[in-house]
């Protein structure tokens, strides 16, 4: 897991350092800006619970690798997944803390906040949440192609109904 995490931070350093956020020269391609836009409205349906629109920012052979089973693929299945999950969310709001694109990539680090509309994976309806990810979507003519959601182990076990995580150092192999 460490790996991992090790890789993640020096790819997305490694990104962060070729996307310098100082505008010369005008700033973000059109087509980098338009991955953006598109990232930003696929965030807007989950605040809104509107989903009509989703073919305007996701390819209709897309594929969500962040899938609560595994790879969603094609448009309306991600259409499907992301209406059930939005069903068991209430006040949902999203907040960019950091964002960088280029003509073929766009990542957001982002702050999810709401609250559980119904009891579901040990939380109560009414429970509050305040999530951090970090959302990549790969994009072709503008449309999302593919997409990745990484959280840190806690977030994931705070989001799978408040299982706290290993103490460091812990090693969960060992009988007492």
């Amino acid at each position: 897991m460490k790996r991992i995490l090790s890789f993640l931070t020096i790819a997305l350093g490694c990104t962060c350092i070729s996307c310098n956020t100082t505008k010369t020269e005008g700033g973000l391609s059109a087509a980098a800006q338009k991955n953006l836009d598109a990232m930003h409205g696929v965030t807007h349906t989950f605040e809104t619970k509107d989903f009509s629109k989703l073919g305007d920012f996701i390819a209709a052979d897309a594929v969500d690798h962040a899938g609560e089973k595994g790879d969603v693929k094609g448009l309306e299945n991600m259409k499907a997944a992301f209406e059930k999950e939005a069903a068991g969310m209430e006040n949902s709001k999203a907040e960019v803390i950091k964002e960088l694109a280029d003509d073929e990539y766009a990542m957001s680090w982002m702050r999810f906040t709401g609250s559980y509309a119904k009891e579901e994976m040990g939380h109560k309806a009414g429970e509050k949440y305040d999530m951090r990810s970090l959302e990549v979507a790969k994009f072709k003519d503008g449309k999302a192609t593919e997409h990745w959601t990484m959280m840190e182990p806690g977030e994931m076990m705070k989001m799978m109904g408040g299982m706290k995580p290993p103490m460091p150092g812990a090693d969960s192999t060992k009988k007492m």
